[in-house]
Order: C-alpha cells, then structure tokens, then sequence
C-alpha cells in the first residue's frame, strides 16, 4: 500500500475511516464530494490532508477510493461488486470522477467501450444499490 509520500499504517487508517464515512453516507441515502471526504478524512485521522491542487494528491485519492472499494469487497462481499466510490462526486457534479468508471472497468463491471449513456447508467445503479444494501431504501442520486 505503500505510495504518494504516506506509510502503509497511514493507508490503513485513510481506507478504515474512508469506508465508514462513504457506508455512512449511503445509510443516509446521500453522496459526498471529494472534498468534504478530504477533510472528513483528516479530521478523524489526524492524516494530512490530500493537496488537489497537485496532481499526484489527486492520483493518491484515486489510489485510496481503489483501496476502498477492494476492503469493502473483502469484508462485505457482493455479486454484482458495488463500489462504494460511486458516492464521490466532484463539487458541482452530478456523476463519478472518470477514476470510478476507469476501477469499473479494471473490475470488469463496465465494457471498455462504454458510452457515455452506459456508464451514467451503470453510476446510477450503483448509487441505487449502495443506498439499498446499507437501508437507506430505494433513492434516486
């Protein structure tokens, strides 16, 4: 795990408190920017903050929503795979950032030749079914 300038024990608490935070946001069938999970992170952490003014921070927070979606598949496994990143969005945004698709991809959950339409679809479904599998019923992104 070990990368972007931080210690594997560092990685280890940016993916336990980045899975609580984004289970906790679908619980209340809501999403989150990327920048309210940068400083939700730091705040219960105490972990620097990721610089998004600084491409290899915006590549590191990709690489720890990847880390997300892998803990959440081994401790909470579903089929099909949900990604719990699908719930970050940009400020401003009302999609995933092109990291989500690129990891849905990797997972083989998307085609690699998915439209623009296809993979909207596939964020909304994901969405749908974060909200239902941690109760916050069946509410639209």
């Amino acid at each position: 795990m070990t990368g972007y300038g931080r210690a594997d024990s560092e990685w280890e608490e940016l993916v336990h408190a980045g899975r609580g935070f984004l289970i906790e946001r679908a619980k209340l069938g809501k999403l989150t920017s990327y920048t309210e999970l940068n400083v939700t992170l730091a705040r219960r952490t105490g972990c620097r903050p990721f610089d998004f003014e600084r491409a290899d921070e915006r590549a590191a927070m990709g690489h720890l929503l990847g880390l997300i979606v892998e803990r959440d598949q081994e401790v909470a496994p579903s089929d099909p795979p949900v990604m719990l990143s699908a719930l970050v969005n940009y400020l401003g945004a009302n999609d995933a950032g092109s990291g989500f698709y690129q990891l849905a991809k990797e997972l083989q959950l998307l085609p690699t030749s998915a439209s623009a339409d296809e993979k909207f679809g596939f964020w909304v479904k994901q969405v749908k079914q974060l909200y239902e599998r941690h109760g916050a019923g069946p509410a639209v992104a």
